[in-house]
This record gives C-alpha cells, structure tokens and sequence, in this order.
C-alpha cells in the first residue's frame, strides 16, 4: 500500500488501494476500464497524491489530456517532484500545443529528472518538433549520447525506434532501416512494432494463417472441386472381404488386374460377373452344364 494512503482510516484505505491495483491493471489492457476505476479512487480520496496521479494517467490512456494535465499538476503541487514534467509536456502536445511542450523542454525541471525522465523529456521533444513541421529539428533532437550508447536500457527500444522513425519521415530510408533493426536487438519486451517497419521496408507481407474468412474461402473452393466420384472409382458390390474395386484405376491411372478371390473380372460395361450367383456362399458353385456333361458318365459305370 503506497505510503500516502495510509494517512486514510484503514477500511477506506483498502478501498482506494484495490482501485488503483485495477487502475495499474487495465492501463494497457482495457484504458476505458481503467479509467472508471480512477474515478472511483479520486471520488474516495482526491486529496491523495497517488489517486490524482494514477487519474492523471488513466485519463492519459483514453485521450482526456486536458483532465490528466490537471491531475498531474494536482499530484505534481502536493509531491513536489518533477518526474511527471516529460508526460505532462506531451500533454500539452495531445492539446494540440506542441510549442508549449517544447518550452517546458528548456525549463530547470528536466535536469532534476534521472536519466530515463531525460530520455522521456528528449522523445516529447522530438514529437513537438515533428508536431511543428519541423522533421529535421526533429532528427537532431533525438541525437545524444543515450542514443549512442551500446548497453540497452529499459527506454533504449523506444528512443531508437523514435530515431528511425525521424529518419524516415525525411527520407533517410537506408539509416532508418539500420535504426529500426537496432531498436528490434534493444526491444526485449515488445514495447515497439520495430518488426513490423523492417518488414514494410523490405516489402514483405505477412498473411494472417487463421484467418477465418481466407478458411472459409478455401473451404467453399474445394467444394466446388469436389464432384460426384466416377463410376470407375465406386466400389464394386459383390467382392465380398476383399474390398477391392473390380474395375477401379490405382494411383498410376492403370486399371487392377489382380484376381479376387469368387469374383471374375468385369464386363466392358463395367458390370462385374459374379461368379458365385447369390453372393451368399463362400465357395464357387459348379455350373448345371458341367454337372449334365459328367451325369452320363456316371451311368455308364453304374452298367459295367
């Protein structure tokens, strides 16, 4: 529980506290969510610092940048600390005041800041200038020693990132490629899109594989493959266990030659001649002429 909040009675405290934890939450994942959440808080204790500043932020998150201006001075006046001087500067720029941003650039209050804060300041800075239509101030702005540097720090993904994207808005589209695919090494944790950009720089597509309307394309297309299947490849009734296709073509398009078992070979006509009559014995029956043809034969030794 943040220090501040324990100047409240113990139950409002654990109130406000569980608010924020949401507010902390939903910031990236659900902005709209995380604000009502800060409305909560700041309607529980509005004179804590650390509600008007998580108020500040919530309100940043869902583009309210006239209210997070307010909420961050309000935090600002009761703490007295600067870190909040480099957001509350891109404030000014969401209010469409890029020059007043750029002013408070140049106020004492960026070198009471640590080196992230600078880097922070040294970013709206940059987007004021490019804000002003000035590209190539822009450019020079972002060139420092931060940005120089070879050991990554947590703000280094970003201020590459930002570096080649001012390359790139001037026309500089070889350095810009190098600065996007330095910002890609430094970006651990996907703060950027720096493989996106290196990928549109080289012209390459990505194709989304579980797209669910490309699926549904495709299975409507093989469906209008897919026809009845020709007599040809249909089972022949009457091969018994053997279940082989009398007349079927194989993988080779050549036609099955291999005697089945009490089953002769087809007609022309693709009718199959079953030998066994019926189909219900398992044997071959003897045919009524050869049975006549051996009768007299049996007569005659009958006579002897």
């Amino acid at each position: 529980m943040r220090q501040d909040l324990m100047s409240l009675p113990k139950t409002l405290a654990v109130d406000v506290a569980r608010n924020l934890v949401m507010v902390a939450k939903l910031l990236d994942e659900d902005p709209e969510q995380a604000y009502e959440y800060s409305k909560i808080a700041l309607r529980l204790a509005s004179r804590v610092a650390s509600v008007r500043e998580a108020a500040g932020f919530a309100a940043y998150g869902v583009g309210k940048y006239a209210e997070g201006l307010a909420e961050f001075r309000a935090a600002r006046r009761m703490t007295g600390s600067a870190d909040l001087w480099p957001v509350m500067a891109d404030c000014e720029r969401g209010m469409g005041r890029p020059e007043r941003a750029l002013a408070m650039a140049g106020e004492p209050e960026v070198q009471r800041l640590d080196k992230a804060g600078q880097v922070e300041m040294r970013l709206v800075a940059a987007g004021a200038r490019r804000d002003m239509g000035q590209p190539d101030a822009a450019v020079v702005t972002l060139q420092s020693p931060e940005l120089a540097s070879h050991s990554v720090q947590p703000w280094t993904a970003r201020l590459r990132y930002a570096y080649a994207d001012a390359l790139l808005a001037v026309g500089r589209e070889t350095e810009a490629r190098e600065w996007f695919a330095r910002a890609l090494e430094a970006d651990q944790g996907g703060t950027t899109d720096a493989s996106d950009r290196l990928a549109e720089l080289d012209g390459v597509e990505f194709v989304d594989a579980f797209d669910p309307e490309a699926e549904q394309a495709d299975g409507v297309e093989q469906a209008g493959e897919a026809g009845p299947r020709d007599e040809a490849e249909a089972p022949v009734s009457g091969a018994g266990d053997a279940g082989v296709s009398a007349a079927g073509p194989d993988r080779d398009g050549a036609a099955e030659s291999a005697p089945v078992t009490g089953v002769e070979s087809a007609d022309r006509d693709g009718e199959p001649r079953d030998a066994r009559g019926d189909g219900g014995d398992a044997g071959l029956r003897e045919a009524p002429e050869a049975r006549e043809s051996r009768e007299p034969a049996r007569d005659e030794e009958r006579e002897d």
